[in-house]
């Protein structure tokens, strides 16, 4: 229990401190004219107060990452909780700070351009195809995963309910990829924003009405060395949203397109992720004290009937219903902007203007297709990559910002440190994991390691003597 309090209060002076702290160190320009002020075009680029817009990021990046990924990492125990206050404060708020502000200082582009611009032609080329496959498998599984769960809830033997909510899904799909961000997006998402807020509070406070609160795990010596699990690197491959994801760094400049002033992009960006660290503190130490610890959430089934579980059981009926909201509509409001990004990714990549209908329609069509197909394909082989790769998109995201700031002259450490610790990270899983190269766990973790000391030595060397190459991008 003193652990997890002191974790969530971690979080919360995190973001008033070390928040600040990068914010300074990026260098505000509040009189700077924004992108939603300079190219505003009524459909990507409209103007939206932090408020809403924090909802919306929040949304985005959230989904049921915080939730399911703090379930599954709870296995873990405590060491769940200092990855996600560590991981967030350090690492995540602020990957998704710098994504946001510096897509913000380059008229809102794609976390593609972004890597560009600072990590070479190379580097845009391979992102430009590799964040575009990450989304539209995200958007695919989460046209799926919502439809298998609601025909299960009406008729779990009637495919036919499968097809018909999968294609109502498509058709919302459709419509909030393609209308204005403010008529679909900017009125349901701060709604569905909130919502899973006074989910995750809900849950908060009913864990110390009823003493549940005292089944949260400390350190002890049994759960300091867990046998046959090796926390580095799986710990943080398999907590990836509410400490570091690489999701949110195609997400940001969705939101870098509408706001209204530099100084909003700390409530926005570090301020959401901040918001989704203490919501899967909170699923974490929820699946831990429900279920007796570490061995009964082993035993107590898929991220999604333990979400369901701890809802009904905590909250009854009021319960019930955010529960179905956590594991329906939140999927569904992530995969939505997952298939806009994929447009706005394209269409950056390609130059070729949003603004007229017919526009958006040439590059969407292509991809609803190709993830309609998707849908009829088992590629649950191809999914158990999805966790590595976007906690590589996260480092290259990283990298990119600290060479941003490198140029700049400024303190680069704050994302030149994570970029390092994950570099060793992602090497050193697919090295190790069954769906990678299956190597003896203290080689991959030594390759891993060497990778990462390699590039650092790289960085130190070309940024030891901080300067603009001519017509680098710097904002």
């Amino acid at each position: 229990m003193i652990s997890f309090i002191i974790g969530v209060v971690a979080l919360v002076l995190g973001y008033f401190i070390y928040g600040k702290f990068v914010e300074k160190t990026f260098g505000l320009e509040p009189d700077r004219a924004t992108p939603a002020k300079r190219i505003a075009d009524g459909v990507d680029y409209v103007e939206m107060g932090w408020p809403r817009a924090m909802l919306i990021q929040f949304l985005n990046i959230a989904g049921v990452g915080p939730i399911f990924g703090a379930i599954l990492g709870a296995y873990w125990g405590p060491w769940a909780f200092v990855w996600i206050v560590l991981g967030c404060i350090f690492a995540g708020a602020v990957h998704d700070y710098l994504s946001g502000m510096i897509s913000l200082r380059s008229d809102g582009v794609s976390i593609a351009e972004i890597v560009g611009n600072y990590l070479g032609p190379i580097a845009r080329q391979i992102m430009r195809v590799f964040s575009v496959i990450l989304l539209l498998l995200v958007g695919v599984v989460f046209m799926t995963s919502p439809a298998l769960i609601l025909k299960n809830l009406i008729d779990p033997a009637n495919q036919t309910v499968y097809y018909a909510v999968l294609g109502v899904i498509i058709v919302y799909y459709v419509l909030a990829t393609l209308l204005p961000i403010d008529k679909i997006i900017g009125r349901l998402y701060p709604i569905f924003g909130a919502a899973l807020l006074i989910m995750a509070m809900g849950i908060f406070v009913m864990l110390f009405v009823t003493g549940e609160i005292r089944n949260v795990p400390e350190f002890t010596g049994a759960n300091l060395h867990l046998k046959g699990a090796h926390l580095f690197p799986f710990l943080f491959i398999t907590i990836a949203c509410g400490a570091i994801s690489g999701f949110h760094a195609t997400q940001s400049p969705i939101m870098a397109r509408c706001l209204r002033s530099e100084k909003d992009g700390h409530r926005v960006f570090y301020g959401a992720m901040i918001a989704e660290g203490i919501v899967a503190m909170i699923w974490a130490a929820a699946a831990m004290a429900h279920f007796g610890g570490q061995a009964g959430l082993a035993a107590a089934g898929a991220p999604a009937v333990v979400v369901n579980k701890v809802s009904l059981e905590l909250m009854g009926a009021f319960g019930g219903v955010l529960a179905i909201l956590g594991v329906v509509a939140c999927p569904i409001t992530s995969g939505d902007t997952a298939f806009r990004s994929a447009r706005l990714t394209i269409s950056d990549w390609i130059g070729y203007d949003q603004k007229p209908l017919t526009n958006r329609l040439t590059v969407a069509v292509p991809l609803f297709v190709l993830g309609l197909a998707l849908c009829f394909i088992d590629f649950q082989i191809i999914w158990r990559y999805f966790a590595w790769s976007n906690q590589t998109l996260a480092t290259v995201a990283l990298w990119a910002g600290a060479v941003y700031l490198a140029r700049l002259g400024r303190n680069y450490w704050i994302a030149f440190v994570p970029a390092v610790f994950m570099t060793a990270v992602v090497t050193s899983y697919i090295l190790c994991a069954g769906e990678g190269l299956s190597l003896p766990y203290e080689v991959g973790l030594s390759i891993g390691i060497v990778t990462a000391v390699a590039l650092c030595g790289w960085f130190l060397y070309t940024w030891r003597s901080p300067k603009v190459p001519t017509g680098a991008a710097v904002g």
